[in-house]
């Protein structure tokens, strides 16, 4: 699949320094990974700020508003119940919206959860402006083919990138913990490149 970034995600500010810039670190939990027929369970994003995670300004949604959940309480443990305490999913995508407006947008494999936040976003007439898009799971995978190595799938899954670099296991299929592991990851890989942190959004992308 090729895929083509909006307009204001290739005009962003991408020759910011990194430590300069406010990345919002996503992660959803679905019910499947089509984004046409699949919903969204739970969404989860931390902030980092300065080169700092800020844990003051994490969140934590659930979508009440789930039709039909199938099979997939199977990897992320939510069921119905809880999902009766959560929120509809116009409220979450408006609050994601505004975390995310002319902020950096972090995931670990952008093409999957930007593909849902994207869909929701058309169909209920939200604008947002991320100022660029980043991806640590294009930055493992990228910095691996620099190394010359052969790269599989299980490679650049998040708990396998996060072992390289002594990272600690954390719970997998739970939003919070996965959007904190990502954020965690990107601090570290960034620290690769350059332990005073110096680098431009664009060495990143």
């Amino acid at each position: 699949m090729r895929w083509k970034l909006p307009w204001f995600f290739k005009h962003g500010k991408s020759q910011d320094l990194w430590l300069d810039s406010e990345l919002v670190v996503v992660d959803l939990e679905l019910t499947g990974l089509d984004a046409a027929e699949h919903e969204v369970v739970s969404v989860a994003w931390v902030m980092i700020k300065g080169g700092k995670i800020v844990l003051a300004e994490s969140r934590y949604m659930l979508n009440r508003s789930v039709q039909y959940l199938s099979q997939s309480p199977v990897f992320h443990g939510i069921d119905e119940t809880q999902l009766e305490q959560g929120h509809d999913i116009e409220v979450i995508m408006s609050e994601l919206a505004k975390a995310l407006e002319g902020r950096v947008l972090v995931c670990h494999n952008i093409l999957l959860d930007w593909s849902f936040i994207k869909k929701a976003f058309l169909e209920m007439g939200i604008v947002t402006r991320p100022t660029q898009m980043l991806d640590t799971l294009k930055i493992e995978k990228s910095r691996l083919l620099r190394q010359h190595q052969a790269v599989i799938q299980d490679q650049l899954r998040l708990p396998a990138c996060r072992a390289r670099y002594g990272l600690p296991n954390y719970q997998n299929h739970n939003a919070l913990s996965d959007a904190l592991a990502t954020a965690e990851l990107l601090l570290a890989q960034v620290n690769h490149f350059d332990s005073e942190k110096h680098i431009k959004l664009s060495a990143l992308l």
